[in-house]
């Protein structure tokens, strides 16, 4: 067993050390180099929990998960090859199980083996992973507990689309079925609105974007969301300008509202919680009760050694 196999890996992380890109790492057998990684040690995200055969992350926003185009910004993928370098030259992989969007924060299961990939895909086929969002809304939902069911397919599919991406709610579209609760109602002064709410969602189904589509199609889009937030043009004036005054007081906050805050998989009794990030987190201080609020996640596993 090699050095870093065996050094703690919170350490590693604290102290800014590990493998450099382009070394070789200490094996029994001569490895193949390592392809230098854009990230300095240590990674910018947070190790939740780890075991041999995964680890889970907590993604902070603005970041792909995987790479998108040639010599594009580093990315969740890149982070980990470096973070797992060890583990990879030794037969090992990274495999996400759940991909968020770059704007949305939270938790990422990731598989390091072929075997442990195949097992966590199974099970997210058979719907085994139970996943909870939070996200910050435009309005006060009626109900405190609501659903929707409502299929979804890429708007260009069906009509003109202005933006490549963009899903819509269709009667032909694939299944999506999502359950909410919400957690807060709050008001707080902005330029785009008074009343907003903290809501958790619990995705039955995995289409693109589908949270935030089924907020929207209820009157109470997520916070910040450039797509489906108040106006689509939004997002094609960010593309063209990037963040702006103008957008700001639009869209409030520079990335839509939503955050990967639980991971569970009962059957394996396996659970994993992520607190608000602080630009969330920030939104609701001001609140009665936030303290509660924000005490999200803080049963969350640490993280132990690898």
């Amino acid at each position: 067993m090699g050095f870093w196999s065996r050094f703690p890996r919170s350490l590693a992380l604290q102290l800014n050390c590990g493998p450099k890109p382009g070394t070789f790492l200490p094996l029994e057998s001569s490895p193949a180099p390592i392809t230098p990684a854009p990230f300095l040690c240590p990674p910018p995200f947070r190790v939740v929990d780890e075991h041999e055969d995964w680890i889970v992350v907590d993604k902070p926003p603005f970041m792909e998960a995987h790479p998108s185009k040639p010599n594009g910004k580093p990315t969740l993928w890149d982070g980990l090859r470096e973070l797992l370098a060890y583990e990879i030259v030794n037969g090992g992989q990274v495999s996400i199980i759940n991909r968020l969007d770059r704007e949305t924060s939270g938790l990422t299961l990731v598989a390091k083996k072929k075997e442990s990939a195949r097992m966590f895909c199974r099970d997210m086929e058979a719907r085994h992973i139970e996943k909870e969002y939070l996200a910050l809304v435009w309005g006060w939902p009626e109900n405190d507990a609501f659903e929707v069911d409502a299929g979804i397919l890429r708007q260009g599919d069906r009509q003109f689309s202005k933006i490549y991406l963009k899903q819509m709610i269709h009667p032909e579209g694939a299944p999506a079925f999502t359950k909410f609760r919400v957690e807060k109602r709050f008001t707080r002064a902005t330029t785009a609105g008074e009343r907003f709410a903290l809501v958790r969602a619990f995705p039955h189904t995995g289409r693109m974007h589908q949270i935030r589509i089924h907020l929207a199609h209820v009157g109470h889009a997520v916070v910040g969301d450039k797509i489906y937030g108040p106006d689509e043009s939004c997002y094609l004036e960010f593309i063209e300008t990037g963040w702006t005054p103008s957008l700001a007081r639009r869209l409030l906050l520079p990335r839509h509202a939503l955050h990967s805050a639980s991971l569970a998989i009962p059957y394996r009794q396996m659970h994993w919680e992520s607190s608000l990030p602080p630009d969330l987190a920030d939104w609701l201080r001001s609140v009665p009760g936030h303290a509660e609020l924000l005490e999200t996640g803080d049963n969350a596993k640490q993280p132990r050694n690898a």
